[in-house]
């Protein structure tokens, strides 16, 4: 799917997605102000609204599971989880109705999300939108339960965290919609989370690849599953504010579609990830197979493993070590030691005080200097590095996390990321 293909049209008009999260769903004076927004937006597109559970509504039964029965995972955890978005999605149907527009509610599998079979984490396989389709035919505002899907054989899942943004973005990308606004509790996307970094400035605009490699890093605005998915198929997004809905956002959109990249900022964002812990491998053996061994392994338990750092073979062995989120640390370092027992010598070290500060930007593209002059910053500030991993749009550091709030601010100054400076559009 790309931009030069037509916006698919329904009753003569294209498509938008709604997302709202937990924040913006949270009582009725919310439900009432989106209800409103959706309304407005009908007067020239179809609409779909996609939303989470309301407030902290699935944190409160993931914690009732739990005192039901202790790390509770798998089906029945799912059956309880997707009843959290149903609330949303009728309170919403009711509002819009009430306020003089049609519109109806669909659970996730009513909607035509088929998913794979694994639960809680589960992956979304296709979307049969004729029963989406056959209601905004109608005229009616479609208002979908994210988060949630089916398998072909009739099993509830769900997709996991941000599984809403995902379920947003896949239905925008299967309807060829104009484009799916992601609305939340900020006005957009930052340079850096201004929470940290008061200067910090909203951006305009940013690519797919630039945002793909902010969520990863830990910018939490939107979920990376969604974002990759957005690259994917080519849906235009755009973060805005539930609660001042006239202001813009941010748009994120192809980076083919931005001109001029290499007058743009070398550094488009800065981004800070204190959920990571790193696990170390030491006297490895240096024969064909081990570390795919070591990979596979943590793979098959759905481990996510982030940057990766092989020493140089000397006598035979090396050291092989690698970051994972930090609630990963306990069920990897017990593959890492099964794995212990078949390879004899070797030695498991980890950490899980550290941080993770990264650097963004697709100007640093085939532009030299930017590399030095970031560990220059975190030199001069008395930072030490643990781990470097880089790409051709991202660097990122692993660092004491007593000194991660420094790293960013003087990163942030650096590289001058309080001063405007706007990509221009094809």
């Amino acid at each position: 799917m790309t931009q030069e293909i037509e916006k698919q049209k329904i009753n003569n008009k294209t498509t938008l997605v709604l997302k709202f999260g937990g924040s913006s769903v949270a009582d009725q004076e919310c439900i009432e102000r989106i209800s409103k927004i959706a309304i407005k937006e009908a007067t020239q597109h179809n609409v779909v609204i996609v939303v989470s559970a309301m407030g902290k509504t699935t944190n409160g039964l993931v914690d009732m599971a739990n005192k039901i029965s202790p790390n509770v995972r798998g089906r029945e955890l799912d059956m309880l989880l997707a009843t959290g978005e149903l609330v949303s999605i009728s309170l919403c149907a009711m509002c819009i109705e009430r306020m003089g527009h049609p519109a109806i509610s669909l659970t996730g599998w009513q909607a035509g999300f088929i998913t794979e079979s694994s639960h809680n984490k589960a992956r979304i396989a296709e979307i049969k939108t004729e029963k989406i389709k056959k209601n905004l035919e109608a005229n009616k505002i479609v208002v979908i339960a994210g988060f949630q899907g089916i398998t072909e054989d009739g099993e509830v899942t769900t997709l996991g965290r941000g599984g809403s943004d995902t379920s947003a973005v896949a239905i925008a990308a299967a309807l060829n919609a104009e484009r799916c606004d992601i609305y939340t509790d900020v006005d957009g996307i930052y340079t850096t989370d201004p929470r940290i970094e008061k200067k910090a400035s909203k951006l305009e605009c940013i690519s797919h690849e630039e945002m793909l490699e902010l969520a990863s890093l830990g910018a939490k605005v939107l979920h990376p599953r969604s974002v990759e998915l957005a690259k994917k198929y080519d849906v235009d997004l755009r973060v805005r504010s539930s609660f001042a809905p006239d202001t813009q956002g941010t748009k994120v959109i192809s980076l083919k579609r931005i001109k001029d990249m290499e007058l743009t900022k070398a550094v488009t964002g800065v981004a800070l990830d204190e959920n990571q812990a790193w696990i170390g491998m030491m006297n490895v053996p240096d024969t064909p197979g081990i570390v795919s061994k070591i990979f596979t392994a943590l793979s098959d338990k759905n481990i996510s493993v982030d940057m990766i750092i092989q020493s140089v073979p000397v006598d035979g062995i090396n050291d092989v070590a690698f970051t994972v989120p930090k609630d990963d640390l306990k069920p990897a370092l017990a593959i890492c030691t099964e794995l212990q027992t078949e390879m004899k010598g070797i030695k498991i070290v980890s950490d899980s005080n550290v941080a993770k500060v990264s650097i963004v930007g697709a100007g640093m593209i085939n532009r030299s200097g930017i590399a030095s002059k970031l560990f220059q910053i975190l030199s001069t500030e008395n930072i030490n590095i643990q781990m470097i991993a880089t790409s051709e749009i991202k660097i990122s550091c692993v660092i004491d996390p007593k000194d991660s709030h420094k790293a960013v601010q003087a990163i942030h100054k650096a590289f001058e990321l309080d001063l405007s400076s706007e990509p221009i559009l094809a």
